[in-house]
């Protein structure tokens, strides 16, 4: 007896799918998360409220609106609504079926007999094989993958709004770079065109600086443009209408310190996408053993009550007693062409598949990781190269000036210097600006909090 129960409760245990260690060792076999990242970083864990960290209260408010409004999340929201209907549904397998069957017959019924009665019945299949289990665990996992889902695309909405507020930021601050420009050609022209009507200096110094100011007054142009279609987008991850009717502050957000990393191991456990793609590992594991379970017998317990009466005919024991029914029913699959064990062949080939899907996602994580590690490293070195450069070619501009305007010098150096000053501050705020979007990639690749609603 102890040993038919022990046999009959090992039957019953539902097997456990794959965990990350075991999927770490099967799928990255030849990829396995080194002791500490690469490219380097700081100690500690990742930062669960980064969008905070930039201290910007107009970038909160937008995440907040993006949140709330964008319809890819309202998307991703929906299949989470229809992974939990599944779930409902699987959840009921495990319970009794009870259906009730009525008919009133009468003397002008369709079939002439008069029959009355009400049937109602009961089925349960007993889950002796985790069949209806694996059903229900499986939906689980869904249910819980579509929450991870969520969970990462509500981060990568977040990421999004910020990178495009930064890079909106940095089109403001060039166009204003690109005006300060034109004045200033605006001024050489001046200047050029008085020392040419008192014979100081040619018409080509007057056309040169014309020139010169329309180059500057061309890419004033272009950057209004940019600057309207990085505002577009930003409206668009809003849910807004895209009218380029957002304001930018013109000024740059704090740069938080630098972010803890933890270890690469802990991104398989910490980051959404590699937690949503392993559940669909354990769906897929659930699935295979379902189709396994099929090829068994199932065993459903049934019981029923009924009653039935006749106008035109005497029924036996009365007619219109009510009457009981109980049984046990067995069915026990014997020839389906194969069909069963194709189940169960195709439900593993979508575990392997699942499994392959997990170790890419792992992977590009990792290499998200290491290269936003890496960008930032390179961010740092070359911001204060850049606005030494810029200080340095200030000063040399300054000379530059001096000297046409005391007539040791013509303009074509003055405009060389002052293409030279522009360039060196377009890259700086191209670097100021990338330095902030990677920092978006690094935490987005952590998988760090967002801390909004």
């Amino acid at each position: 007896m102890g040993l038919a129960l022990s046999v009959w409760l090992s039957g019953c245990a539902l097997k456990p799918p794959p965990d990350t260690a075991a999927l770490a060792a099967d799928q990255l076999a030849n990829a396995q998360p080194p002791a500490a990242w690469k490219a380097g970083s700081a100690p500690g864990a990742p930062s669960q409220d980064w969008i905070a960290s930039f201290g910007d209260p107009a970038l909160d408010r937008l995440v907040a609106e993006a949140l709330q409004h964008n319809n890819d999340l309202r998307a991703s929201a929906a299949r989470v609504e229809q992974a939990a209907a599944g779930l409902k549904a699987a959840g009921g397998q495990a319970w009794p079926a009870v259906d009730l069957l009525a008919r009133s017959g009468g003397k002008l019924g369709g079939d002439g007999s008069g029959l009355n009665g009400w049937l109602v019945s009961a089925s349960w299949e007993l889950d002796l094989w985790g069949r209806v289990r694996y059903v229900q665990r499986g939906a689980e996992d869904r249910y819980a993958s579509a929450q991870a889902d969520l969970a990462a695309a509500r981060q990568s909405i977040a990421g999004l709004v910020a990178k495009s507020w930064f890079l909106a930021t940095e089109a403001s601050l060039q166009r204003q770079l690109a005006h300060r420009m034109v004045e200033a050609g605006d001024e050489s022209v001046r200047l050029s065109d008085q020392r040419w009507r008192i014979g100081a200096a040619s018409e080509v110094d007057v056309v040169q600086a014309r020139a010169s100011r329309e180059g500057f007054l061309d890419a004033e142009r272009q950057l209004d443009l940019a600057y309207g279609n990085a505002l577009r987008s930003l409206e668009l991850l809003l849910g807004r209408y895209p009218a380029a009717e957002l304001e930018s502050v013109g000024t740059w957000p704090q740069l938080p310190a630098a972010v803890g990393a933890g270890v690469p191991s802990e991104l398989l456990e910490r980051r959404p996408d590699i937690v949503a793609a392993q559940l669909r590992v354990a769906a897929a594991f659930d699935g295979m053993q379902e189709a396994q379970a099929a090829r068994l017998p199932r065993i459903s317990l049934t019981a029923g009550l009924s009653s039935i009466s006749s106008e035109l005919f005497v029924l036996k024991n009365g007619g219109d007693s009510i009457t009981t029914s109980a049984g046990v029913n067995l069915a026990l699959p014997l020839f389906h062409g194969n069909a069963l064990q194709a189940q169960v062949e195709a439900r593993e080939a979508e575990q392997k598949a699942a499994a392959a899907a997990w170790a890419q996602t792992a992977l590009k994580a990792f290499n998200e990781v290491e290269t936003a590690l890496a960008n930032e490293a390179t961010l740092r070195q070359r911001e204060p190269i850049l606005a030494a450069q810029v200080r340095d070619g200030d000063r040399v501009l300054a000379l530059e000036q001096v000297r046409y305007r005391v007539g040791s010098r013509d303009l074509r150096g003055v405009t060389q210097q002052e293409m030279a000053v522009y360039a060196a501050r377009s890259t700086l705020l191209r670097v100021q600006a990338e330095e902030r979007v990677q920092r978006v990639n690094l935490l987005l690749a952590l998988g760090g909090g967002l801390g909004v609603d």
